[in-house]
């Protein structure tokens, strides 16, 4: 009995990549697609044949299953299901016609909906896009970057992965959007979000060599040590304060410092509290000493100081509606 086959490509990968099994039909098979493609245009380089039928479909794959063994249908990107649910209805009813194959020729890899992503994005920020996301630059969208990521700490502090999964998506954006938008800027300083990609995984295979390269894996402080080992030898850093994040919340920022100065053997005393000049500097050098001591106990302050603030504003009263201000007499 002749077979009709619905062969079910990614979209995402190069049009050829198909399997061996693919291959092997395509190439003998009378195959037929509903328009022009990538994949038609790569399968007649290799010899095989596409026909782009002038009328419905599944008549043409019927009169061409009573004369050829295999018939091939090349299933859009959407996988055709209203073709596929009409060919199996009349296969059903006329069961002596042909057999109906599904058969994946390529499927979507790890990670293949950020290809989408990119794509997306691109088409945005092109000409005829959004006029609002082609009119931003990086310093414009920097306070975004700044909120997406604090939603998405939120979304971790309540425990809810479901936030958590659309805040992350939220940041991704902001990735790929400042990606696209670096294919912008002047020759000699462009990159894109392949650049980005690609220095994150040459860091991550230098920085895990117990993972890459066949080195001793040890204990978690000796891999963590060995971490800042090559980051070091990266960075060629000479002063405690490089890399850090200097706009980060200033309690996080002093526990960094701090993190950093003991690390590198440089900590020296703290300003005390009681020889400062001014009521401000006061206040900074008790708050530092606070954030010194919340280290020592293994504390977050940034953290702490969060969850007792948010605490305390669940004990306030609800707000009600505010006076009205007096008439201007004039």
């Amino acid at each position: 009995m002749p077979r009709i086959v619905l062969l079910v490509t990614s979209p995402r990968l190069p049009a050829g990549l198909l399997t061996a099994a693919a291959w092997d039909v395509v190439r003998t098979a009378v195959v037929f697609a509903g328009a022009e493609s990538e994949l038609a245009t790569a399968i007649r380089s290799a010899g095989g044949q596409v026909r782009v039928p002038d009328g419905p479909a599944v008549p043409a794959l019927l009169a061409a299953a009573a004369t050829h063994d295999t018939v091939v249908w090349l299933a859009g990107p959407a996988g055709d299901e209203a073709l596929a649910r009409e060919l199996g209805l009349r296969l059903a009813r006329e069961p002596g016609l042909a057999e109906l194959e599904l058969m994946y020729g390529s499927w979507d890899p790890p990670g293949a909906r950020l290809l989408d992503a990119v794509a997306v994005l691109d088409r945005l920020l092109s000409p005829g896009g959004d006029p609002w996301k082609r009119a931003q630059t990086h310093q414009s969208l920097a306070g975004f970057l700044l909120e997406e990521c604090y939603e998405a700490y939120d979304a971790i502090v309540a425990s809810d992965t479901d936030a958590l999964r659309e805040e992350l998506g939220d940041v991704l954006l902001q990735v790929v959007l400042h990606a696209r938008l670096a294919e912008e800027l002047p020759e000699g300083e462009r990159w894109n979000v392949d650049d980005v990609a690609g220095g994150l995984v040459d860091k991550m295979i230098r920085r895990n060599p117990h993972v890459f390269a066949g080195a001793e894996a040890g204990s978690l402080e000796e891999i963590t040590a060995n971490w800042e080992r090559i980051k070091q030898a990266e960075k060629s850093r000479t002063s405690v304060l490089d890399g850090v994040a200097l706009s980060q919340p200033a309690l996080a920022l002093a526990t960094t410092i701090l993190d950093r100065a003991a690390r590198a053997g440089r900590t020296l005393p703290l300003p005390p509290p009681e020889t400062q000049p001014t009521p401000e500097s006061t206040l900074g050098a008790t708050l530092l000493a606070a954030v010194a001591q919340a280290r020592q106990a293994g504390l977050d302050p940034e953290s702490a100081l969060r969850h007792t603030t948010l605490t305390y504003a669940q004990t306030l009263p609800p707000t009600t509606s505010p006076t009205p201000p007096p008439t201007d007499p004039s």
